[in-house]
């Protein structure tokens, strides 16, 4: 059965990007058309930068709501579509993806300041999967109500070896005996980004985890978690770290600080890019079909697409990898992290957490 599905998943691959391929060279809005070069940059950041309207595939885009305030205006709300016949809609203009208001000459005025609340893909993403994620996990809990005593059936029995995973190899190894006050951020912390990253791998879809403001925050969270769960120890070997000779304190001092603001910044940038990383990958390898026909034609375009067709359903199923790596990696740090702020040093009998696994090291 595993394998029939394989084989399955191949096919719709090969399918939709068969579909990029077919695209036909006089459709007049498509880029490339006409002679005019085709951009794979422009494609590129086209679909893994954010954007007022959701494009599912080339021609269909469902509208997003634009909601804008200004000092002289206050609170404006209407549809994206508005935007679509050259960009200016009510005294505004959209340029870069970003809204401005439009002066005399009809370009962005950026002298009013315009403040731009609009629920944009990333956003509707957002709101996508926490409706997926409250949808799956109330249906597992409610899963344990009927099934109390019983084995776990259904989308309960597929979670929790999930679960289990993270509590079991995440949180006790690094949290300790406290590890229960901590888990749920980091199951959280993990179904999140778990299913954006999924959700991203589909066509057409928003690229959440790979935007830097939505890692950002996740970082940020976690740092505050980090600091305000910190005990005296911790902070303490931030003032005066253990072993380390009065003269070389003024170096070292800076040296932990740094080290506390690096931790967020670099779970920050981990899984930005490497979320970008894989994306880029893919589009730049549908890109060389379109480049191929550009400058062979039609023909040229179909035969490079019958060599980069299977390199790219290999970078997916490599995509799909990394996909859990990363939501994996970031609760990992995340655990270890606020781990070293909560643990207790017993002055010459180890730490607390050391002297809580010293018994499983002995097996």
């Amino acid at each position: 059965m595993i394998r029939s599905l394989f084989h399955k998943f191949l096919l719709a691959s090969a399918l939709v990007l068969s579909t990029f391929a077919a695209v036909r060279a006089e459709d007049p809005h498509e880029e490339g058309a006409k002679g005019e070069d085709f951009n794979v940059g422009e494609m590129i950041m086209h679909h893994i930068k954010d954007a007022h309207e959701w494009e599912l595939a080339h021609g269909l885009t469902i509208p997003l709501p634009v909601i804008l305030y200004t000092q002289d205006r206050g609170v404006e709300v209407f549809s994206s579509s508005n935007f679509h016949h050259d960009n200016t809609y009510n005294g505004y203009i959209q340029e870069h993806g970003h809204i401005y208001r439009a002066g005399a000459d009809g370009r962005p005025d950026e002298s009013v300041k315009v403040y731009d609340f609009s629920i944009t893909k990333n956003v509707a993403s957002l709101l996508l999967s926490a409706l997926i994620l409250l949808l799956v996990f109330f249906s597992v809990r409610n899963g344990y109500e009927k099934n109390k005593g019983r084995a776990p059936k259904g989308l309960q029995s597929f979670l929790e070896p999930i679960i289990l995973f993270v509590r079991d190899e995440i949180a006790r190894p690094n949290l300790g005996p406290k590890y229960e006050r901590y888990l749920p951020y980091l199951l959280t912390l993990f179904f999140f980004i778990l299913v954006n990253n999924l959700l991203g791998l589909l066509p057409g879809a928003a690229n959440v985890t790979g935007n830097i403001a939505v890692t950002l925050t996740l970082a940020v969270i976690t740092a505050l978690i980090v600091n305000f769960s910190a005990n005296k120890d911790y902070w303490m070997h931030l003032v005066k770290p253990t072993g380390v000779p009065l003269a070389l304190l003024p170096i070292m001092i800076p040296v932990e600080i740094v080290g506390v603001l690096m931790k967020p910044f670099s779970l920050m940038v981990r899984l930005f890019a490497n979320i970008t990383a894989g994306h880029i990958i893919i589009l730049s390898l549908l890109g060389l079909i379109f480049i191929a026909r550009n400058l062979g034609g039609a023909g040229t375009g179909w035969g490079v697409s019958l060599i980069v067709t299977p390199f790219t359903i290999f970078m997916n199923l490599i995509e799909l990898l990394v996909a859990f790596l990363q939501a994996f990696i970031f609760t990992l740090l995340t655990s270890m992290y606020i781990g070293s702020a909560i643990e207790e040093h017993h002055h010459g009998g180890g730490s607390g957490l050391e002297a809580g696994l010293e018994p499983e090291r002995h097996h």
